[in-house]
């Protein structure tokens, strides 16, 4: 029998991750080989436990799902990475394509498709739905694209900050979550105003808490 694949967890909910290792642990060919709840953790494990996968969130405590990735394609660029996540893939999916990942499936999926993509992205081969290949094949063919909303115009980073104040965080709290200056958070937050058109920090705010909530699953 061949050696199964081994994946890592990446999630910051211990109960998605209890979730999915059972499935995954199930199978006779895949095997979780360790678990991860943020990303500074992660990082260090995959140096260590050497997955061939890592399965990863987009949200994590202590940074970026987006930021893992690419951190793990500089470092370890042998391990495949697959995004597990609640957001939203049109938002989403490029920037995780973009950062290194070989696939991106959305947590409201069957478990059945989950583990097409284990699979799908073990064997070398990438896992991204229909609606994100078609996109990125018309990109491709036609060189357009559709008008990018106000938020897809973001870079990952000030996504990332958008993110953080819309679950809550201060701009303070965002410093310390990122581990960047709050001079940093500040000059974050001025481009994003400029690109959103939003006047002032409590504008920006309202806008992101609202954003927030409409990307929480219905």
């Amino acid at each position: 029998m061949p050696p199964k694949i081994k994946i890592m967890i990446v999630d910051d909910h211990p109960l998605v991750r209890e979730w999915l290792a059972n499935l995954i642990n199930e199978e006779a060919d895949l095997e979780v080989c360790g678990q991860a709840g943020n990303a500074r953790e992660a990082l260090g494990l995959v140096g260590s436990l050497w997955p061939q996968i890592a399965v990863v969130d987009i949200s994590l405590e202590g940074g970026s799902g987006l930021e893992l990735i690419k951190d793990i394609q500089a470092q370890h660029p042998q391990v495949k990475t697959l995004v597990l996540s609640m957001h939203d893939e049109t938002l989403y999916a490029e920037r995780a394509m973009r950062a290194g990942a070989a696939g991106y499936i959305m947590k409201r999926e069957a478990t059945s498709k989950v583990l097409d993509a284990l699979r799908t992205v073990a064997s070398g081969g990438l896992f991204y739905s229909p609606a994100v290949n078609a996109a990125l094949a018309q990109k491709i063919v036609q060189g357009t694209e559709a008008q990018p909303t106000p938020v897809e115009t973001l870079s990952d980073r000030e996504l990332e900050v958008f993110q953080l104040l819309g679950r809550g965080h201060s701009p303070r709290q965002v410093s310390e979550q990122m581990r960047v200056s709050f001079k940093t958070v500040h000059a974050y937050c001025a481009r994003i105003r400029e690109k959103l058109n939003l006047a002032n920090i409590n504008e920006l705010i309202f806008h992101a808490v609202r954003w927030h909530e409409s990307q929480q699953p219905r």
